[in-house]
């Protein structure tokens, strides 16, 4: 029986001159009809299909001149590291500093991401809450998120440069310090103290209330100043020999 073999460089040579070729292209350069035949030569090259045009584009990623977000474009296709539009959605407001609002990321990756990052949320891989009448979109990671609305809420008072110190020195904090600071400029703010700073710095009120419990009770978990095993090795004491 005869083997038929498909020469690998023909897709290479294909793509090194065109940078960028649709499925269709690729078969008919390997001669054979069957996508998983190619996407099997495709494999040890280190192939990449588009998170554009439903993905019918590849290239390789020696030839793909990424950015500083993972992000190629030849012409109207557009392909990034992360791969899919979703992975690629899902990373980029994970890493921003200040997340994202949609229309900015649509500009970022210069397609449409709405149905992206709502299907983001419903799978829990990030959060969006609401501001200035519109969603904003920030990391699943608590900390992170925090760290990326203050970001975001100093951006959005770039003449209040009181707020925008508050939140510079809150993101500053770990957790627990960010509970007990938020707890402390809610008293300054009396009633609805509460409320207002956690808008502000995209805390859960109850985690506002708690910080200011906790201040006033004196209930406040004082950290080690030393590791645990730092310091001088204790010194063991020599029983005599019998």
């Amino acid at each position: 029986m005869n083997i038929v073999r498909y020469p690998a460089d023909r897709l290479t040579d294909l793509l090194r001159d065109q940078k960028v070729a649709t499925m269709p292209q690729l078969k008919n350069a390997l001669g054979t009809s069957v996508t998983f035949t190619v996407l099997r030569k495709l494999a040890p090259m280190g192939y990449r299909s588009s998170y554009s045009h439903g993905g019918t584009y590849y290239t390789l990623d020696s030839i793909a001149q990424y950015d500083e977000l993972g992000l190629w474009s030849y012409r109207d296709v557009h392909f990034s590291r992360n791969g899919t539009l979703l992975n690629t959605a899902a990373a980029l407001v994970t890493h921003a500093p200040a997340g994202y609002f949609t229309h900015e990321l649509d500009a970022v990756v210069r397609v449409a991401t709405k149905d992206a990052l709502r299907q983001l949320v419903r799978q829990d891989r990030l959060e969006r809450r609401e501001l200035a009448d519109r969603y904003w979109y920030g990391a699943k990671e608590r900390q992170r998120r925090q760290e990326q609305w203050a970001a975001r809420q100093a951006q959005q008072r770039p003449d209040d440069e009181l707020q925008a110190a508050i939140v510079l020195f809150y993101s500053l904090l770990d957790e627990q310090q960010r509970r007990l600071y938020a707890g402390l400029e809610s008293l300054g703010w009396g009633h609805g103290g509460d409320q207002r700073m956690a808008r502000l710095l995209g805390l859960d009120v109850d985690a506002v209330a708690r910080g200011r419990s906790e201040l006033l009770s004196g209930q406040v978990l004082h950290e080690r100043v030393r590791r645990v095993g730092g310091g001088r090795p204790r010194a063991e004491k020599k029983r005599p020999k019998s």
